[in-house]
């Protein structure tokens, strides 16, 4: 009975469903990213879609664990998980949005001479893969039934569908920060901002 009974169509659907749901914060960011660099090669692309899809796969993960050992922590901690999001994407968001304003002066006094680089460093994108998934680590309780070997496996599948919104969310952000030019890091730093609000008024309100 153990484990492969879990793995049926309706398991493979449920995780698939908890990947697209859980990784539409991170689409977001993803697509204020690109939005950002519009110049971003592939290799980055890539990057930033496995950052996000490995944070999304690990904070289940966590939660899991968490739920099966450490419950009352678990418990105590998930009242903090929206003020921590909300903390780091408005870092981030303002960070962004000032850069942009900054780029902004500079490309008016120099007559556009000053082209849009967006300094998103690897630590600044684990700062926003942490922020994003954050709230998955209540995804423990969703699969706390599961036992060790499903809930890795949920977990992968919940980081593939993540990798391939994340993915196409900087491709669209891409698109559309060319056309946008300057103004497209102030739109992304908005669109951090107003996430990470996002999941503050749902966690602490609903």
């Amino acid at each position: 009975m153990y484990p492969w009974m879990e793995f049926d169509i309706l398991f493979f659907m449920k995780s698939a469903m908890l990947g697209v749901g859980l990784a539409m914060d991170a689409f977001s960011v993803s697509l204020a990213n690109g939005l950002a660099e519009p110049n971003m090669k592939k290799g980055k692309m890539l990057q930033i879609a496995g950052v996000f899809a490995f944070f999304q796969a690990l904070m289940p993960l966590i939660g899991w664990v968490c739920v099966h050992n450490l419950a009352r922590l678990f418990t105590a901690l998930e009242a903090w998980i929206p003020w921590i999001a909300l903390g780091l994407l408005i870092y981030i968001g303002s960070k962004m949005l000032y850069e942009g304003i900054q780029t902004n002066r500079a490309q008016k006094t120099e007559g556009n001479a000053v082209s849009m680089t967006a300094a998103l460093g690897f630590g600044t994108l684990v700062v926003q893969g942490i922020a994003t998934s954050i709230d998955a680590l209540s995804v423990g309780f969703t699969i706390a039934e599961y036992q060790s070997l499903a809930a890795v496996l949920c977990a992968l599948i919940i980081s593939a569908v993540t990798f391939i919104i994340c993915f196409g969310g900087v491709m669209i952000g891409k698109r559309f920060g060319t056309k946008l030019s300057g103004k497209a890091s102030v739109l992304g730093g908005i669109i951090l901002i107003a996430i990470g609000l996002e999941i503050w008024i749902t966690g602490v309100f609903f």
